[in-house]
């Protein structure tokens, strides 16, 4: 997510080994492994098992711009950038989803699909009265969830049909997405005031994909405006918080912990269990981190 001030700053890359670790009461203990920069407004980043590799969205511009400005690197998993624009052309890219050898990247008022063994975009599925697509989540049999944050809706790919999955004033101003089982993981924003700024913040929920009846996860008390969410392998959720530049910790029934406190802008990350890998996108710094959780 972004806010509307938001201001380019090319940097050069840079990478740091340094290992700085972080750990709280619950057991959680994160080693910073490595940060890249010379990433443009990243937004979003997620793994590809098959190639080893992260892909990393890059809005590089105002987050609503139709500039063409937008486009995919692809990062190795030692923090180099391996091609700074493998895809190009786009506008505002932010969130990504990978399905089979189809990567999958919300731009504005268009869902993209990219085949990731040419590199080269192979559809495009538009929304004509799109505000804001978001997020970008697959589930094990194809579909693809899209969130639009700004109109209360999330979108469904199914069969090549692209259509309103549900819309409702609930979803809270809908940001991250998750398929987890037979649910969609959903990291709200909160209801906005001025700009993206909001009076109550968001926090997770659940919709069940079968009925698309919406809970909250815990007491629905305000957390913070979600970004990116991600399962982990304990039933748990890994949350960023853009605005305020966190990650949380949140468990199946609602418990929160707070796991870093970083700068605003941390964005739409990649949890790799086999890996224990977080990747955390850092919007207005133009890097991307790296962190080794140890158990």
């Amino acid at each position: 997510m972004i806010n509307r001030s938001l201001k380019i700053s090319l940097l050069t890359l840079a990478l740091s080994f340094s290992f700085i670790n972080t750990s709280n009461a619950d057991g959680h203990k994160l080693n910073l492994a490595w940060e890249v920069a010379g990433l443009a407004n990243p937004e979003s980043v997620v793994y590809d098992p098959r190639l080893n590799l992260l892909y990393v969205s890059n809005v590089n511009g105002g987050p609503m711009d139709k500039d063409g400005n937008g486009y995919i690197s692809l990062v190795s998993m030692d923090g180099k950038i391996i091609n700074e624009k493998w895809v190009t052309g786009l506008n505002g890219p932010k969130g990504l989803a990978l399905s089979g050898t189809t990567l999958y990247t919300a731009d504005l008022d268009v869902l993209v699909a990219i085949d990731v063994d040419h590199g080269r975009i192979i559809n495009k599925y538009k929304v004509d009265d799109a505000k804001f697509l978001n997020d970008v989540a697959a589930a094990p049999n194809g579909d693809i969830y899209v969130s639009d944050m700004l109109t209360n809706r999330i979108h469904l790919l199914s069969d090549n049909n692209f259509t309103i999955w549900i819309e409702s004033d609930e979803l809270n101003m809908p940001n991250g997405l998750d398929v987890v089982g037979d649910n969609i993981i959903l990291g709200t924003w909160g209801i906005m005031t001025d700009g993206f700024a909001t009076a109550v913040p968001g926090h997770l929920k659940r919709i069940s994909i079968m009925d698309k009846s919406i809970t909250s996860i815990g007491n629905g008390s305000p957390i913070g405006n979600l970004d990116g969410v991600e399962a982990d392998r304990d039933g748990g959720f890994y949350v960023t918080d853009w605005m305020n530049g966190k990650l949380f910790h949140i468990s199946s029934t609602g418990g929160i912990e707070e796991l870093l406190s970083l700068k605003q802008g941390s964005a739409d990350h990649e949890y790799i269990i086999e890996k224990d890998l977080i990747f955390i996108p850092m919007m207005m710094d133009n890097i991307m981190y790296a962190y080794k959780i140890e158990r």
